[in-house]
């Protein structure tokens, strides 16, 4: 890992007297960077006082130091980037860099207000490319020139490097103001984000002690992939609308529910549950098909159930859906094509703003694909052997409903890296969370916990040694007060208990 006495050496000779001389204003903090940390440029702080800031109704609980810069890269390329430095008395001794979502563009400052909290200095950029360049970063409906995917340092920027870039300048930043190099530096982040998270393990696993990554892109060209696939194979007659999508779901949850011995519309293991879909088939006579499928539909979520496959091999390119996550398919039928796959495909492997896809050819294609955007983006290498030498710890969540990632996709990558890097119970650990969405809740499983103490357990596995035996979910959108136990993966939660509300009453086995 980067220790405090690496990064000094990663600086100019100057920047480590500076350590040793009283701790500045944060006014002053500014002028101190740019004498002491090089190749930074446009840096600026400011004093946030608390309760001033508002991040989408949160607020800043404490007063922190606000510090932005600019750190180069190759060809006059810049991450944006900030570091949120809370007062003394809030400060927890700790750096936190945070990641980005869909295609970024922008600092996640919502995660950055969350962490400053709870008293981190919290570090997050841009990725290395501006979201107001990029169409505000969304790429939806398709048929947009987005710069960033025209430039390779860019796009080597966004998902791989850009954390990398800022990282070391930022938590110096942190010991200048505190008096000392944060002893211990976290990253955090979802979807992207948690793409990125393996990026570090994989490309820069010196950085960091401990990393969280939430629902994993990494595999994000053959992500983007199935989102095509399933847009694809949903198309006209065999379109799944809404109501069909909740009849497969709650047949499903018929059947499997009380598996684990608990009838709370959730499935703590969907791999447990074996379902017909054959059975809600529309009788040849019927008119009425809303309350079955007909032979397209039936067909259609089989091959969403299946993912994506190569053609002339029909080898899997990437894990389907899994049961129980029915209801969240819609964005699957549509939406995330035209947002992500599409653009990737347009800017990145046909250079045509016009190409929509459906001559795709599900061999030659993702050959290109992968040559001309996979080797750009993704982080799905099982040696990472590096990281774990290091020190490192990786912790993985993920959402058996999550409506964007298949829940498997994780968990057979990470069987990959166990067979390579060799037992990872002391390194790399993975929490399932039964009903759980996309980086929070699932829209059709309000009752289910959307929050998870993930990081709290990583900084106690990194600096006590104790590898997280559970992780609490909490804060269920439908505003109740049940909690969740998370068990690492293969384990399941067992109920022990009477109140079936209360993560108390389970075990995990």
């Amino acid at each position: 890992m980067l220790t405090a006495l690496a990064l000094a050496a990663w600086l100019l000779p100057s920047s480590t007297s500076a350590l040793s001389v009283r701790s500045p204003s944060c006014d002053s903090l500014a002028e101190l960077v740019k004498e002491s940390v090089p190749g930074l440029t446009s840096v600026k702080s400011a004093l946030v006082p608390a309760n001033t800031l508002n991040i989408s109704t949160v607020f800043n609980s404490a007063s922190f130091c606000r510090v932005n810069g600019t750190v180069p890269y190759p060809e006059n390329n810049t991450v944006l980037f900030e570091v949120w430095l809370p007062e003394a008395s809030s400060y927890n001794g700790r750096f936190l860099a945070v990641g980005n979502g869909g295609l970024a563009g922008k600092i996640d400052y919502a995660a950055m207000v969350e962490n400053a909290n709870k008293g981190y200095a919290t570090a997050g950029g841009d990725s290395g490319h501006r979201a107001e360049d990029n169409n505000g970063g969304d790429a939806y409906p398709g048929g947009i020139r987005l710069p960033f995917l025209h430039d390779r340092n860019q796009v080597l920027a966004w998902i791989r490097n850009s954390i990398a870039l800022f990282t070391p300048p930022a938590r110096e930043i942190a010991g200048l103001y505190y008096e000392k190099v944060p002893e211990h530096a976290y990253y955090k982040g979802c979807s992207t984000g948690g793409a990125q998270g393996f990026a570090l393990a994989e490309y820069h696993p010196e950085l960091f002690d401990g990393i969280v990554a939430g629902c994993p892109g990494n595999w994000y060209s053959h992500l983007a992939l199935s989102f095509l696939w399933n847009q694809q194979v949903t198309l006209d007659s065999a379109f799944l609308p809404q109501e069909s999508l909740n009849l497969i779901r709650n047949a499903v949850l018929d059947e499997c529910d009380t598996l684990d011995g608990v009838a709370d519309r959730v499935l703590e293991n969907p791999l447990s549950c074996t379902f017909d879909l054959n059975k809600l088939a529309c009788p040849a006579s019927t008119t009425n098909t809303t309350t079955c499928l007909t032979a397209e539909q039936l067909t259609a979520a089989k091959e969403v159930y299946a993912g994506p496959r190569r053609a002339g091999t029909n080898g899997s390119l990437y894990p389907g859906f899994d049961l129980g996550s029915e209801s969240e398919w819609m964005v699957q039928e549509g939406r995330l094509s035209l947002s992500f796959s599409l653009p990737l495909l347009q800017n990145m492997v046909f250079d045509d703003l016009s190409y929509n896809g459906t001559t795709f050819d599900w061999s030659s294609d993702v050959d290109a694909l992968d040559e001309k955007v996979g080797s750009l983006i993704d982080s799905i290498s099982t040696n990472l052997t590096a990281f774990k030498s290091g020190g490192g710890k990786l912790l993985v969540t993920q959402g058996w409903a999550d409506p964007y990632n298949a829940a498997t996709w994780p968990i057979q990558h990470l069987e990959e890296v166990e067979k390579v890097t060799g037992d990872r119970k002391d390194w790399a650990s993975l929490f399932m969370v039964p009903g759980g969405g996309h980086c929070g809740g699932a829209s059709t499983y309000p009752q289910v916990p959307g929050k998870q103490n993930s990081l709290e357990a990583l900084v106690d596995w990194v600096e006590n040694g104790a590898s997280p035996k559970e992780l609490l979910g909490d804060s269920p959108a439908d505003g109740s007060k049940r909690t969740k136990k998370l068990c690492p993966w293969p384990q399941t939660a067992k109920l022990v208990g009477t109140d079936v509300d209360n993560s108390e009453s389970y075990t995990c086995s």
